[in-house]
């Protein structure tokens, strides 16, 4: 089993570099998926109320038999439960579906900047993780405007902010702001889907060079950048082989030449938190 590197977060605690996206696994065959990934190695496993399956991840959770405290199981807060109240009932509506305790790390879906609700939410967040029912805090689709307003309320900085990120999109700001805020960057779509890039040159030759899959280098380059990827595979085999990228480095020129595959705006489906907004 792969050995994977871990990230220190600004709370004291600690998140797995490479996590297991869940989106769309539902149903009998996606509980199969989620618990052959936990089998291969992945610890992190992220899910969300909008996703439709946190059952689904309970159970492959419990099929695995892999210890409770080894796990680090992330959900989401989606726009229609932005109001305080309705935050505070969402993170314990999760919870019952998924069968815990507590989660391990609670993100706002989305900010819904026209709603306006977004701080009532993280404000919700602060207090079930004073209460224990959420062990770390972030948001998802923040731009720095709403990270700033979110800090600037109540003092306290999301762990994680998980956004649009691959080679077509390598979010460059986020990512500086990021770092100057203390904010581990966490990767959506970290292939770019549909517009993975690989059959790309600046792809298809590192992955030559190291004798490793295309797919293989886009996640390694997630990790050269500090950017933790969220993979999601059905397949028993990409699920290990996506896995496997701590045991190579791409060198600074790989690493520049897969950046600079960007474009102007390289969104999947123009996500732009200032505008879309999903419930």
């Amino acid at each position: 089993m792969a050995h994977i590197p871990t990230y220190d977060l600004n709370d004291g605690t600690s998140i797995p570099a490479i996590g297991f996206g869940t989106y769309p696994l539902r149903g009998d065959d996606g509980t199969e998926a989620i618990r052959t990934a936990i089998e291969a190695g992945y610890r992190l496993v992220d899910t969300a109320v909008n996703y439709e399956n946190e059952v689904e991840v309970g159970e492959a959770i419990r099929r695995s038999g892999v210890p409770r405290d080894e796990l680090v199981v992330a959900s989401k807060i989606p726009g229609r439960h932005h109001a305080y109240d309705a935050a505070i009932a969402s993170v314990r509506e999760s919870l019952d579906r998924l069968g815990l305790e507590r989660t391990d790390l609670h993100l706002i879906h989305w900010p819904n900047p026209s709603q306006g609700s977004y701080v009532e939410a993280w404000r919700a967040l602060v207090q079930l993780q004073k209460d224990g029912l959420v062990r770390s805090i972030g948001v998802s689709n923040f731009t720095e405007e709403h990270l700033e307003r979110i800090i600037d309320d109540t003092g306290v900085t999301p762990a994680v902010n998980q956004v649009e990120l691959h080679p077509r999109f390598p979010q460059a700001h986020m990512r500086e702001v990021h770092e100057r805020l203390g904010i581990r960057t966490e990767a959506w779509s970290p292939m770019g889907k549909r517009r993975a890039p690989l059959e790309e040159d600046a792809v298809r030759t590192a992955a030559e060079a190291h004798g490793v899959s295309p797919g293989q280098v886009v996640l390694r380059w997630h990790v050269e950048l500090g950017s933790l990827p969220i993979p999601k595979s059905a397949d028993p085999a990409r699920q290990s082989q996506n896995l496997d990228v701590f045991g190579f480095e791409l060198t600074d020129d790989e690493v520049t030449a897969i950046s600079g595959l960007a474009e102007a705006d390289g969104r999947l489906f123009g996500g732009d938190p200032d505008t879309h907004e999903e419930m």
